[in-house]
């Protein structure tokens, strides 16, 4: 029997609302990113359909908003003091420009919306297509003045059909070992889909716990897996993953899946009362974690990577 033969993956380089847009097409998968807001993915796209909230657009990109598919570096989520020690450097953040959430924490690290990233590869080929860019963080003044680590970091998108690959490596590139404590922030929709009918699917996790700032309280709760409706439950919640790393968002025959790497270890669910978005983050440490010396650390001259990988169908 006769097979289908292999669509090529295509780079089609464009704009959207003004900034200059990256759009990787394999099949009926097309994948859009703005190397000039941040590296955010803007919009992934199945059969027509979207399966990205990109609320506010380009702009609240630029403006340090959290939209689309960020990614969120030095460190994700939240900071509970405006310092931190790194071994024997202490980092003063209190009179830094940073995003801050509405206690005043710092919140989402130094690269939402940040310019300076740097085209290195982009190919279209067989079955796929890809982009690779990095961002010399060693060489921004803003970026070490409040993370004085200098390192480079190299992110890969791949989409293939039904699918989209994200790759992140930091690379320490000066004489201080670099912690670890990045993530991503990808906010998720099922197309002609309603809240009440989407199912949040999670494999057995320990949740922690978290006070009335965001922040683990050292509590723990195990949990075991589990298949639920979004409907009127809102979600914030940070968790320690186990083996399985497969989370899932499902309605009808709508079916999105998230599955993180061994080097992404938690995962954050956030998706408040009546939003139309339900963000599944992958985390290579716990909220907090650079303040309390926990991180995963990179030699001089090493490298540090994770992966995830959105399947659609």
């Amino acid at each position: 029997m006769a097979t289908e033969p292999v669509a090529d993956g295509s780079v089609v380089v464009s704009t959207i609302d003004g900034i200059a847009a990256v759009t990787l097409s394999a099949g009926q998968t097309v994948f859009s990113v703005l190397p000039e807001a941040g590296l955010v993915g803007a919009s992934l796209a199945h059969k027509g359909r979207e399966y990205v909230n990109f609320h506010g657009g380009p702009s609240s990109a630029m403006g340090g908003h959290t939209t689309g598919i960020p990614l969120l570096a030095p460190w994700a989520n939240r900071l509970a003091e405006s310092s931190y020690r790194v071994g024997s450097k202490v980092v003063e953040l209190s009179k830094l420009a940073l995003h801050r959430d509405g206690n005043g924490l710092p919140i989402h690290g130094l690269l939402v919306g940040r310019s300076g990233w740097e085209l290195a590869s982009v190919k279209g080929q067989a079955g796929s297509a890809s982009l690779v860019a990095t961002f010399d963080a060693a060489a921004d003044e803003a970026v070490m003045e409040a993370f004085p680590f200098p390192h480079e970091l190299a992110v890969g998108f791949t989409v293939s059909p039904g699918r989209l690959m994200v790759s992140t490596t930091v690379t320490a590139t000066g004489r201080r070992a670099v912690p670890i404590s990045f993530g991503w922030h990808p906010y998720f929709r099922l197309p002609d889909a309603e809240r009440d009918r989407i199912r949040l699917g999670m494999p057995a996790r320990t949740q922690l716990l978290l006070d009335e700032r965001g922040l683990p309280t050292g509590e723990e709760v195990p949990q075991q897996a589990s298949i639920v409706k979004l409907g009127d439950t809102p979600y914030d919640n940070a968790y320690r993953l186990g083996a399985d790393r497969q989370l899932l968002l499902a309605s009808g025959r709508r079916r999105l899946t998230v599955v993180f790497d061994r080097k992404y270890p938690y995962a954050q669910v956030y998706s408040p009362v009546g939003a139309d978005f339900i963000a599944l983050e992958p985390m290579t440490a716990p909220t907090n974690a650079l303040c309390q010396e926990t991180t995963p650390m990179v030699a001089p001259g090493e490298r540090f990577t994770a992966r995830y990988v959105i399947s659609l169908t």
